[in-house]
């Protein structure tokens, strides 16, 4: 499993954005993070319950509590727009 660190691209799993991707940006707790979309998907910044994210393999490269600007550029450098962009699709 990949770890809870800042700069890990992860995958709401619960709430009103479940599905769509997200950038942890920084560690508030043992149980919670913040996270972000950027700019580029549609989560907003808010705290976050470690089980409610699913962590995937890419990470960017960002300072701790950045902000979205910052973000954004972050996931374009590492070419990873299109990807966040879009929520997770499941097949059944």
């Amino acid at each position: 499993m990949a770890a809870i660190e800042v700069g890990r691209v992860i995958v709401k799993t619960a709430g009103r954005e479940a599905l769509m991707k997200a950038v942890i940006v920084d560690l508030v707790d043992p149980n919670f993070v913040l996270i972000s979309g950027g700019g580029v998907s549609a989560v907003k910044r808010r705290r976050c319950n470690i089980k409610h994210i699913r962590p995937l393999d890419n990470v960017i490269s960002i300072k701790r509590g950045a902000n979205d600007d910052a973000i954004q550029k972050a996931i374009d450098k590492a070419g990873l727009l299109d990807e966040i962009k879009e929520p997770l699709q499941i097949t059944v």
